[in-house]
């Protein structure tokens, strides 16, 4: 749920992920039409990419905290949750099971 979440806030943002390959382009046209040295552009490259990764990270995080917060909300059983549970019937059915002293 959470990835479908992502996935579409992502399409919806596509803007700010530009990728590698389509910031060397532009980097590339820069430095041709003599706008930027080579080593302005690597700078300018790498300065992109750890802003769309930054923001990347941000936006998950943000994604990750409201998705937790709903399923909060909604009472929704966890992993963890399920797994007590399991036990709790796997212990009470060892007391049903268990042979009767007399």
């Amino acid at each position: 749920m959470q990835e479908m979440i992502k996935n579409l806030f992502y399409l919806g943002a596509g803007a700010a992920f530009v990728t590698k390959e389509k910031i060397e382009e532009l980097k590339n046209e820069l430095v041709e039409k003599g706008k930027m040295t080579q080593d302005e552009g690597k700078k300018f490259v790498d300065e992109l990419m750890k802003k769309s990764e930054d923001m990347k990270k941000e936006i998950d995080d943000k994604i990750n905290r409201t998705v937790t917060e709903r399923l909060e909300k909604m009472n929704v059983a966890t992993g963890d949750d399920l797994a007590d549970l399991r036990q709790q019937i796997q212990e009470l059915r060892a007391l049903v099971e268990k042979p009767k002293k007399s």
